[in-house]
């Protein structure tokens, strides 16, 4: 007997290659959750757990390539996007997605774990006028959140005008991620706030005294594209995704001699 085919996630992003964040992070985790995921590379980084040595874009009509030999036959459930590196790619990315009715999660990436910019020049205009009105959820971290909207949250209430400002760019759904908060460290856990304008849901989860946390935000957005492709709703595809990533960072591990990545394959490695 035949079985059906999985659902079918897109991930639009850079690569990695020390293998913890962009098309890598996406792919496995898109694997661990029984999602068939497809990439679309949109740049290449030399990368490993102590920072991104260089990168490179791919020229626009690869992307445009990749795309729709992708999109044109397999087809696709949901899209994740990420690196984007330059304000070209990103509008070719918006160009792709417009017309495409699946739930799409921007993840606004602007710097990597290191501290390397990964959005440049006027990339960030593009993602806020051109891609995050396509967006079912954007999910930004609080750093993405000020240079996109130019908002510093110092505390949990100003995350409310966080989301506002995020909404007012035009996804359907905010997910502000709240791991940066200044001084958060003194907090038991991590909250993230999603809200459409009209209601507003936390989610909250254990704070982990784990270093190795490389490819979080890859690895969230994701989840949650995994998940909406898989059928649930919004705010339930939040919260699975959020206990995903959880667990992936309690399990984090040390590669190299920096940042190790969040462990993908956590609910079935055994060490």
């Amino acid at each position: 007997m035949t079985l059906p085919p999985p659902a079918r996630v897109l991930t639009v992003a850079g690569s990695d290659s020390g293998g913890g964040a962009g098309i890598q992070a996406d792919l496995k985790t898109m694997l661990a959750l029984g999602v068939h995921g497809m990439s679309v590379i949109t740049a290449v980084t030399a990368q490993n757990s102590l920072g991104v040595r260089g990168s490179w874009d791919l020229p626009q009509e690869a992307v445009r390539a990749q795309f729709r030999a992708v999109v044109d036959d397999i087809g696709v459930q949901a899209v994740k996007t990420g690196m984007l590196g330059s304000a070209e790619l990103a509008g070719t990315v918006a160009d792709l997605l417009t017309g495409l009715d699946v739930p799409v999660v921007v993840d606004p990436v602007g710097v990597s774990k290191h501290g390397d910019s990964l959005l440049r020049g006027d990339a960030p205009d593009v993602v806020r006028t051109r891609l995050l009105p396509l967006a079912t959820v954007a999910t930004p971290n609080l750093d993405e959140v000020t240079r996109l909207t130019g908002i510093a949250v110092t505390d949990r209430e100003g995350m409310r005008a966080a989301a506002d400002a995020v909404l007012a760019c035009g996804p359907r759904w905010a997910l502000v991620k709240g791991g940066h908060l200044p001084g958060a460290d003194r907090h038991a856990d991590c909250a993230d706030l999603l809200s459409d304008g009209r209601t507003e849901r936390w989610f909250h989860a254990p704070r982990h005294a784990n270093a190795h946390t490389h490819g979080t935000g890859c690895t969230l957005a994701s989840a949650l594209a995994s998940y909406l492709a898989l059928g649930h709703e919004v705010p339930a595809a939040v919260g699975l995704a959020k206990s995903y990533v959880t667990g992936a960072i309690a399990a984090g591990f040390p590669l190299g001699a920096g940042i190790g990545p969040v462990d993908h394959g956590w609910r079935t490695r055994t060490r």
